[in-house]
């Protein structure tokens, strides 16, 4: 829209180069750049900044699942805060979920370690085939609408059901990317139960539906950017899977928006930040929010994060999903449609990270 063809060509000659260097954005930081490519300027209005500053009010809520198995009157208490963040805000973070601080620590270090590889070493596992157990590239959506691209790098690995070779995964980040990944589904099935529970249902009703069978770990590198008030670590979204369980580090820049503002979600020592995803709010017909956040750049780095998605992949991901039957009544008709997860992120793919939710697509 208002954009000649030309125009378009010569941005698409642009992202195909700079896809074909296969360097990422730490590329351009290695070569020395001293300003923002144009490919990656965004919009002033996507800089407001975040009102919680100084505002306590404005923090969103940490969860200690400690002593959670032994006492169900605190099992139940925490169910009724995570019911009304996944309600209100659609995030909230964890402590003591038995994750060792050690595993946390290494499992940074070692995305950073081979985001830091050497370009040629790193070449290999760059692909954007859907298909392979472990890719790196920059911007998945590098060749979607989206009218610029994001500050950042990553490495996308399926780790279950199907958990890959050893071999398919760089020795940079093999051996703690696969023990973190058992840490994951063991605290996600937790929160799976704890969420079910929040929504009045059996503990194993999500479990059961197959929403836990699925993990995927993405893998994000944000170099340092000379000009972070030009562009964008990750543009404006909501995640396209059940939830997110994401472990950052202490540099900071995710923002959550919460009624029409952007609020920071402040990095918490060994905490681990949860988020509710589309396909959770779809089957929850609209009870539990998948809430759009987005990470600035900084002119500080690398910041590193990895996000964790609960979605079905291969069989599991051509199974029918819709609101659930038992949330529904004569006052509450279902609001969408039903999907595939692989139908969902395909559309989703497809439409990349402009700004809009995919959800809209499968509202009734």
């Amino acid at each position: 829209m208002g954009t000649t063809k030309p125009d378009f060509d010569s941005v698409l000659r642009e992202r195909k180069a700079f896809d074909e260097t296969k360097a990422g954005v730490k590329g351009l930081v290695d070569a020395g750049v001293k300003s923002v490519p144009s490919l990656f300027h965004h919009q002033p209005h996507k800089f407001e900044k975040a009102s919680n500053l100084g505002n306590t009010r404005h923090i969103i809520p940490v969860i200690d699942l400690a002593g959670i198995s032994k006492d169900p009157s605190k099992r139940q208490g925490l169910v009724d805060i995570i019911k009304e963040a996944s309600e209100t805000w659609g995030f909230f973070q964890v402590v003591n979920h038995d994750i060792p601080v050690s595993v946390l620590e290494e499992m940074k270090n070692g995305v950073k370690r081979f985001h830091e590889l050497d370009t040629e070493a790193k070449r290999e596992f760059y692909s954007r085939d859907g298909l392979k157990s472990f890719v790196y590239n920059s911007n998945f959506d590098l060749y979607g609408s989206q009218p610029a691209l994001n500050w950042r790098d990553s490495f996308r690995c399926y780790l279950y059901p199907d958990t890959p070779k050893p071999e398919e995964i760089p020795v940079a980040c093999r051996d703690i990317l696969l023990e973190y990944g058992k840490h994951i589904m063991k605290l996600g099935t937790l929160l799976f139960e704890l969420l079910s529970e929040a929504l009045c249902l059996n503990p194993n009703y999500l479990k059961d539906m197959g929403c836990a069978e699925g993990l995927t770990a993405f893998c994000h590198y944000y170099p340092a950017c000379p000009q972070p008030e030009l562009t964008i670590g990750t543009s404006t979204h909501s995640d396209s899977d059940f939830f997110t369980v994401l472990l950052q580090d202490h540099i900071g820049g995710l923002q959550v928006r919460y009624h029409d503002n952007w609020i920071d979600i402040n990095p918490v020592p060994s905490a681990l930040v949860v988020n509710i995803g589309d396909l959770l709010q779809l089957i929850s017909n609209d009870r539990f929010k998948s809430a759009e956040h987005r990470v600035l750049a900084n002119d500080v780095g690398p910041r590193i994060s990895i996000a964790c998605f609960f979605r079905s992949v291969g069989k599991g991901s051509l199974k029918l999903y819709g609101p659930i039957r038992e949330l529904l009544s004569e006052d509450n008709p279902p609001k969408y449609r039903e999907t595939t997860v692989a139908g969902y992120q395909a559309y989703y793919v497809a439409k990349g990270l402009d700004g809009t939710s995919a959800l809209t697509h499968y509202r009734i």
